[in-house]
C-alpha cells in the first residue's frame, strides 16, 4: 500500500554557490553524495555538479513530502542518494532517519526515487510503500 508520494523541482543554477561552499555541501548532503573536484577542474565541471546536487536536493524535498512530516526531525546529511551498478538511484538512510521512517510508515517500508535533470531544472519523485 502506498504511504505517501512527493515531488520537487529545483533550479540547477541555484546550486552554483553551494558547489563553491563546502560548508553548505556538508550541511545538506551525506559525505557519500559529495563529489570532490580539484579547484582547477571546478569551472569545467560546474554544470554537472550543479545538476548532481540539484537532483539530490529535490529528492530530499520530495522524500520529506512523501513522509508527510516535512523536514521536522530529519538531518539532511543522515540520508541521501546513491546509484546501483546499473545507475539506478536509490536512497540510503542513517540510523536516525531509518527510525523516523519506521515510526511513521511501519517496519519494512520501502522508499522509491526517480531523478531527472535537463539544463535548467532538476526534478525528483519519491514514493513510500508500506509493508
Amino acid at each position: 500500500m502506498i504511504f505517501g508520494i512527493g515531488t520537487d523541482i529545483a533550479k540547477v543554477s541555484r546550486f552554483e554557490k553551494w558547489v563553491r561552499n563546502s560548508e553548505i555541501l556538508v550541511r545538506f548532503f551525506n559525505p557519500c553524495e559529495v563529489i570532490l573536484v580539484k579547484d582547477e577542474e571546478l569551472e569545467k565541471k560546474m554544470h554537472f555538479l550543479c545538476e548532481h546536487y540539484a537532483a539530490r536536493f529535490a529528492a530530499k524535498e520530495a522524500f520529506a513530502k512523501a513522509l508527510g512530516t516535512g523536514f521536522a526531525g530529519l538531518e539532511l546529511s543522515d540520508f541521501g542518494i546513491q546509484n546501483d551498478e546499473k545507475g539506478k538511484p536509490f536512497f540510503f538512510f542513517g540510523e536516525k532517519t531509518a527510525l523516523i521512517i519506521e515510526k511513521n510508515c511501519g517496519k519494512g517500508a520501502k522508499v522509491f526515487v526517480s531523478l531527472s535533470h535537463e539544463k535548467e531544472f532538476a526534478v525528483s519523485f519519491v514514493m513510500i510503500e508500506q509493508n
